[in-house]
């Protein structure tokens, strides 16, 4: 068992791995406080409800989850030594614990609640993302918030090479893995999964869910034993009463007498556009706030009654479009249940982006822009278990517009980032290997108009902008948002959910992937939970709608083009010996600085060698390219350069025959016949043909200009005389010629 920090300390074993709850010591005056623990990473837990009411018509819960880097034994980088706005894993964690446990407090929970998960030890290994929904259901159960049902959570993957599913893997083994979920839920039924699959069959998720399913099922009763042995401890849990809201009489039997039939009417209209039906009810609900007012000239008991019409009328209007869709299986814009709305897709859509397209399905668009950059564009990621570099990113903007709204703009929103995080996945899985597609991409998707799962139209479009710009995806993606109402026994599944019945329905259900296989899943569950058996249906169907969707971006772009945006950069890769790269960088970095600025290109080196050299203008990288590999190659002996006379001596002249590389050509080596002077032959500036001879262990390079104009005979000696039909023969190494007997040397 591992080591007691608290009081009270209970374990159950996860997929052989070992799961602790701890509390009875630590922050004590929280609401409920909990330590988990895997291994030597600790999460601590804690709960707490506000005393005093607040008038709202929303559960006020805020969970935060935070990370602190002496957790992992670092000190935070950067200008400020500590920890400020959250990371975007912390903001991912924060929703998934958020998203099973918030469906499970009682209507009319108007207390404020805060659920903070803090991250106090890692041990490199183990990741406390999981544990974090379980530590927080754990803390509400021993909190006098009215929570009474405990939840869990699991990360499940598999093997890819041995197909074996791995409960609560490490980061070494995530690597491995071909699927991974994280799954959150109650006894016996799933409330919340996240899911990132290399193209994985339906089979194989639901079998990772079941085995999922029973690992949940212990955590839950591990945390009742929590609960039994902290009131046998002394503790007392005294949970709020909840009284569920309704809506005063007489206005409420007033409204719903006279509002039922007309809500009926215009939910069986089939109205195409989001607003309209809505304008059509406002109208309606105008006048019965009318009549209201006038029955409140003659009864007080009516007085500002008025201002409840419009609410009685929406929670009728969910009610009314329940009943309709799963009693007579009709959707209120007309649809059949398993009906795609209509697709259109325009591509490319931008002029100067390197792939743009607009996706629009039904009222939900969205215009995403693809822009390749070069390996110095990666994000550097700097998280507790290690830094890491980013090739591929993916950004979700959801204005205030996309929905006819005022917002001013604060930055992106945890939505935002969850929803980005969410389309990330389902593309990554599908992006060529770095070493034959080494681009930098950023896929951003601006949502124009939002009615239903504009997620999945990031990720559909996503895609085509891709394929657009010339990425070699192994294959095209598509993403669907699925639905789920359950009324008396009975269960629709809805394809394709507009804002509507995503608002009043039981469940959110988003399935991407391709042909081949599913490569992302998000479902999160409004009711008290879904059997396997509804999510083995939900998926077939969302299976046959994400074919159909494929097959409409096809028909509009059916592969990867075949050449990039002439506005994209072109990027060349170069491999170089590893005790080469500080040549190519130089004193100071003046070498690498020079070809950056001589050519208008971007060049960056990595550690194994790799030089990636980017830039719009192909010819100047093509010219970049000839100077690193100059500079980084080594002379080869017997090649013929063309060198350029840097300075000459008296006993010869040194020649550039590559970038920063000059070698020494004798004045025995510079002609077939005598040469008295070097004048008499080259001058600086002169560019001649030479052969390398030698290339010495000091790095010295010995060249020879005869040995190109006559090829073999850079081994004899000039002859005495003025003739200039050719060399004069001579021995090997020992003639003298010319005056005085001077002799020449063979070098």
């Amino acid at each position: 068992m591992t080591n007691s920090l608290q009081k009270i300390c209970l374990s159950e074993t996860i997929g052989g791995k070992e799961i602790c709850l701890q509390t009875g010591t630590l922050a004590k005056q929280a609401g409920g406080a909990v330590t988990v623990h895997l291994g030597g990473t600790v999460l601590l837990v804690t709960a707490t409800a506000a005393e005093n009411t607040k008038p709202v018509s929303f559960i006020p819960l805020t969970v935060e989850y935070r990370e602190r880097t002496y957790a992992a034994g670092k000190i935070p980088g950067g200008f400020f030594k500590r920890e400020a706005r959250p990371r975007d894993k912390e903001t991912l964690n924060a929703r998934m614990t958020d998203r099973p446990i918030r469906p499970l407090f009682p209507k009319g929970w108007n207390h404020e609640t805060m659920v903070y998960s803090l991250l106090v030890s890692m041990d490199g290994k183990n990741d406390a993302g999981p544990l974090s929904m379980t530590g927080s259901s754990a803390s509400l159960l021993l909190s006098d918030a009215p929570f009474t049902t405990p939840v869990a959570g699991v990360r499940i993957g598999r093997v890819k090479e041995t197909q074996e599913f791995v409960l609560f893997p490490t980061f070494e083994e995530r690597e491995t893995l071909d699927l991974e979920l994280v799954v959150a839920g109650k006894q016996d039924a799933i409330l919340m999964v996240e899911c990132g699959a290399q193209q994985a069959g339906e089979e194989t998720v639901l079998q990772a869910l079941e085995i999922a399913q029973k690992e949940i099922n212990k955590l839950c009763a591990l945390q009742e034993r929590l609960v039994e042995e902290s009131i046998k401890a002394g503790r007392k849990i005294e949970k709020y009463q909840v009284v569920a809201p309704d809506f005063p009489e007489p206005v409420k039997s007033f409204v719903i007498e006279r509002s039922r039939e007309e809500i009926r009417k215009q939910l069986r209209v089939g109205y195409k556009g989001k607003h309209e039906m809505h304008l059509v009810l406002k109208e309606y609900g105008n006048k019965l706030a009318e009549e209201i007012v006038k029955k409140a000239a003659t009864d007080p008991a009516w007085t500002g009654q008025d201002a409840h019409v419009w609410s009685i009328m929406h929670e009728l209007e969910g009610e009314e479009a329940r009943k309709m869709i799963v009693g007579e299986k009709v959707r209120p814009d007309g649809r059949r249940l398993d009906e795609i709305r209509r697709i259109t897709i325009q591509t490319p859509a931008l002029p100067v982006t390197h792939g743009s397209v607009v996706f629009t399905r039904g009222e939900t668009q969205a215009l995403v822009t693809a822009t390749l950059g070069t390996p110095g564009d990666q994000q550097i990621m700097d998280e507790l278990e290690g830094d890491y570099k980013e090739r591929f990113m993916l950004h979700y903007n959801f204005p205030a517009y996309s929905v006819g709204e005022v917002k001013p703009e604060r930055g992106p929103s945890r939505r935002d980032i969850g929803h980005g995080t969410l389309a990330r996945r389902a593309l990554e899985p599908l992006l060529p290997e770095q070493e034959d597609f080494a681009y930098t991409i950023r896929i951003v998707s601006e949502i124009l108009e939002s009615n239903g799962s504009s997620s999945m139209a990031t990720i559909c479009g996503g895609s085509l902008a891709m394929f657009d710009a010339g990425v070699p995806l192994t294959a095209a993606c598509a993403g669907i948002a699925m639905g789920l109402f359950m009324e008396d026994g009975k269960y629709s599944i809805l394809t394709d959910i507009a804002g509507l019945e995503d608002h009043v329905g039981d469940m959110d259900f988003k399935v991407a992937g391709t042909r081949n296989g599913i490569t992302a899943l998000q479902m999160d569950i409004k009711v008290g939970g879904i059997s396997i058996q509804i999510m083995r249906e939900a998926l077939a169907q969302a299976k046959k709608g994400r074919l159909e969707i494929l097959d409409k971006m096809e028909a509009a772009l059916a592969q990867p083009r075949a050449e990039l945006s002439p506005f994209a950069p072109r990027l060349v890769r170069i491999q170089i010996p590893i005790d080469k790269i500080g040549a190519l960088i130089g004193p100071g970095g003046k070498n690498i600085r020079r070809i950056i600025e001589t050519y208008g290109v971007e060049v960056d080196v990595e550690d194994d060698g790799s030089v990636f050299i980017g830039g719009v203008d192909a010819a100047a990288v093509a010219r970049a390219r000839a100077e690193v590999e100059g500079i980084t190659a080594e002379p080869e002996i017997g090649k013929i350069y063309k060198g350029r006379v840097v300075s000459c001596v008296e006993f010869g002249a040194f020649l550039e025959i590559m970038p920063g590389r000059e070698g020494l050509l004798h004045i025995s080596q510079m002609d077939v016949k005598r040469v008295e002077r070097v004048s008499d032959v080259m001058k600086e500036g002169d560019e001649v043909e030479v052969k390398v001879l030698e290339v010495t262990k000091e790095g010295k390079v010995r060249l020879s200009r005869r040995a190109v104009i006559q090829p073999g005979s850079e081994n004899e000696v000039a002859g005495p005389g003025p003739r200039r039909d050719g060399p004069r023969g001579g021995s090997r190494g020992g003639s003298r010629g010319g005056p005085g007997g001077r002799p020449r040397f063979n070098n």
